[in-house]
């Protein structure tokens, strides 16, 4: 469903999220704003926050998924393999394969993160969660593998999301990056924001994007690049994706933040060579400090081996 909405003089001051579901009987207010989060409904073309507050001629536009493709596909049970790295009463932690998407939406109904996790246990089907993200604390885009908790009560969700939100979580990634003249350690802090000209792509952007920091370090290095350990300060959209762009040290198999070159499929780098390693946090209910590591996965393994032949 095609959503566009031209903010009238009445309209000036009313948040975006509440602009959106008030002209628009099938979106809640907190559907809005998670979709308005997903860069999904966009002001000017540019994304903005749930909370700004709408001017007379702003243009909205969107594209929603329908009210039944979304009940449908998070009401769809999938018995497929979920790597369970830990779990109680409150929480789940799984280590997410390349390749799988983490909750439905437009060009994927089925096939999920969430539908695997409503077949593994059946809290994530009862009643008061987003039907279409149940659980779900934090993404990992389709092709980043890794670490990823899960809250199994609407109370650990609305806990881990603020410790997400108030930067208390402490979050690592592997990453193998192309490039000469990398620096052994530093911190990149540049604001990202929507590509003023290609919505699906994220780029830096000073004056008009959000604040983001990426901590970096090379555990080891090669002729070609570089395997990185990445801590990430906030939680942007592709935020080491754009950032290591930006400074000339791409990931190997990005087909998107990728000099044009390399921007094709290439056998030895399936896809982003991006990997969620470590998560620490305190534990909903009990505030211990938790910490998770995910093994390295096997496309890692042998590309790192196949840079470290080409430097012998």
């Amino acid at each position: 469903m095609r959503l566009k909405i031209e903010i009238s003089p009445d309209q000036a001051g009313l948040r975006l999220d509440q602009a959106v579901a008030d002209a628009n009987s099938q979106l809640s207010r907190s559907r809005a704003a998670s979709l308005i989060s997903q860069g999904l409904i966009l002001v000017n073309d540019r994304c903005k926050r749930a909370g700004y507050r709408v001017k007379p001629t702003d243009l909205i536009e969107g594209d929603i998924p329908s009210p039944d493709q979304r009940d449908q596909a998070a009401l769809l049970p999938e018995s497929l393999p979920l790597n369970v790295i830990y779990e109680d009463d409150y929480l789940l932690m799984v280590d997410k394969p390349a390749g799988l998407v983490v909750h439905p939406g437009a060009g994927n109904a089925a096939g999920t993160l969430v539908n695997r996790l409503i077949a593994h246990h059946p809290v994530f089907s009862e009643p008061g969660w987003d039907s279409t993200r149940p659980g779900i604390v934090h993404r990992l885009d389709k092709d980043t593998s890794g670490l990823m908790v899960i809250a199994k009560t609407t109370n650990s969700l609305e806990f881990l999301q603020k410790e997400f939100k108030q930067r208390r979580v402490e979050k690592h990634y592997l990453a193998l990056v192309r490039g000469k003249k990398i620096l052994d350690s530093g911190v990149i802090e540049r604001a990202i924001g929507r590509h003023p000209h290609d919505r699906k792509r994220m780029a830096v952007l000073e004056d008009t994007g959000r604040y983001a920091k990426t901590r970096f370090s090379v555990v080891k290095r090669f002729c070609a690049g570089a395997l990185m350990d990445v801590r990430l300060y906030t939680g942007r959209t592709h935020q080491i994706r754009v950032h290591f762009y930006d400074q000339g040290m791409p990931l190997f198999g990005d087909c998107i933040y990728q000099e044009r070159r390399y921007r094709k499929k290439d056998p030895m780098a399936p896809r982003q060579m991006l990997h969620s390693w470590s998560l620490s946090f305190r534990h909903p209910y009990s505030g211990v400090r938790l910490h998770f590591e995910a093994p390295m996965p096997e496309d890692f393994k042998i590309l790192l081996q196949h840079l470290s032949d080409q430097t012998e």
